[in-house]
Formats: structure tokens, C-alpha cells, sequence
């Protein structure tokens, strides 16, 4: 039986609870000790006002570049132990504060949406506080049905919410 190959795949990082910057550090450390994956890149890191409901904290929001042996699902589960032992409680308010938020963005050139898991991300084309970091690390890549980081970061820049790059 042969290797699986390895795919590229980005992860979006955020927090807005228990000191932010200091969980996407951890996120991001979290991620280099997932099996049959190797971290490639990271984005700066970027402040942005929350998207859902007003009067939370603010969100610091990173994006990282991998490569990964394991399938989509099997990634999508063990990032989201990740959060879960960060203290990331999934049943809390839909776009709600949260410790740790790790989304799968996108997988390789995967196109695909089940009960569990749509790739890419839904609802990316329309968020700079993910493609602004994305387009740091990776403007060329095509995301599928879509088009590329950079082309879909350049349609959202000086858009809501407010975003400002802090290192």
C-alpha cells in the first residue's frame, strides 16, 4: 500500500479570549504537532473588529500555510481538538467569542461540502481578516470555484470589519 501524498492546506487562526495573541502563538504551535503534517508558512498577525455580535473583544487572526498526509475530515477533527483543549466550547454563540478558532480554509484543490465539512471555507470570499493574512503567504494560490488569495483580498481591502496588521 502506498503513502498518501502530501497536500497543501490553510488554516485560519483567531482569538478573541485569554490574551489572543498569545493563543494563535499556541494555536499555531498547536498545529506543528498534528501527525503527518509540517507547518510551511505563517502570516502576520491582524486585529480586526469582530464579525458577529458587537461588544466582544477584538479578534487577532493569522493564516498558516501546511503540508498534510491526513484527509480533509480526519484534519478537520484534530484541529478541532485543538480548540477544544484550548477551551474552545462549540456550542457557545455562533460567532461568538472564543479562545481558539482553527478553520480549515482550504484543502490542495478540493471541492466538496458533506454535513461535517465545505471546502473551501464557506463565506471567505468576503472576509479580509482572513484573506489579507492569506495573501501574505500564498497570493497565487487558486482558491477552488473562486479565484486567487490576492484577487479576492484586493476586492476586500478597506472593507469592514477594521482591520489593522500588528506584526
Amino acid at each position: 500500500m502506498s503513502e498518501p501524498p502530501w497536500r497543501p492546506a490553510y488554516i485560519g487562526v483567531g482569538s478573541n479570549l485569554d490574551d489572543p495573541v498569545v493563543q494563535v502563538r499556541q494555536g499555531i504551535d498547536l498545529l506543528r504537532s498534528l501527525p503527518d503534517t509540517l507547518v510551511t508558512l505563517i502570516s502576520s498577525f491582524y486585529r480586526s473588529a469582530p464579525m458577529g455580535p458587537q461588544g466582544q473583544p477584538d479578534f487577532i487572526n493569522a493564516v498558516v500555510a501546511l503540508v498534510t498526509k491526513l484527509p480533509p475530515g480526519k484534519l478537520l477533527a484534530l484541529t478541532q481538538g485543538l480548540e477544544a483543549r484550548q477551551g474552545r466550547d462549540r456550542r457557545a454563540e455562533k460567532w461568538g467569542p472564543r479562545t481558539l478558532d482553527l478553520d480549515l480554509l482550504a484543502y490542495s484543490s478540493v471541492k466538496m461540502s458533506d454535513c461535517n465539512l465545505t471546502l473551501p471555507h464557506p463565506g471567505i470570499a468576503g472576509r479580509n481578516f482572513v484573506l489579507l493574512p492569506w495573501a501574505e503567504i500564498a497570493p497565487n494560490y487558486f482558491v477552488p470555484g473562486l479565484a486567487t488569495v490576492a484577487e479576492l483580498a484586493q476586492s476586500v481591502a478597506g472593507k469592514d470589519p477594521q482591520i489593522e496588521k500588528i506584526g
